[in-house]
């Protein structure tokens, strides 16, 4: 749903599309279609919002000050376990922190993301 002035759609850079979409896809289950060679789009039905991989030799992560996008599981140490067994990298170990407990992890591209749980164990 397109809200007036509310987060909408989200990019990522890659320098490997379909590493980016395999791994998601793996992982969490996202629905990609390809816009050409040097874009592939997900859909907020899979993913919880729209948004895509864009060609590029960049990567974002919290160290270069990027934003960090943060994802939920009802499972935290199984969804640890699928990222990395999809070749996803765990760059900061979970922890706690108030309501809740999460880790980072960098994807096949090298970008870092979060996921989070309010659940323990």
């Amino acid at each position: 749903m397109n809200a007036h002035e509310k987060l909408n759609y989200l990019e990522f850079p890659a320098r490997d599309l379909a590493a980016a979409r395999t791994f998601f896809e793996t992982v969490f289950g996202w629905r990609f279609t390809d816009y050409g060679p040097d874009y592939t789009a997900f859909d907020a039905t899979s993913a919880g919002i729209d948004g895509g991989f864009f060609r590029s030799e960049q990567s974002v992560s919290t160290a270069a000050g990027s934003a960090l996008a943060v994802l939920y599981s009802t499972q935290l140490e199984q969804t640890q376990a699928k990222i990395e067994a999809a070749g996803g990298a765990i760059v900061r170990p979970v922890f706690s922190f108030p309501g809740g407990r999460r880790f980072h992890f960098c994807d096949p591209n090298g970008n870092e993301y979060a996921v989070w749980s309010d659940r323990d164990g």
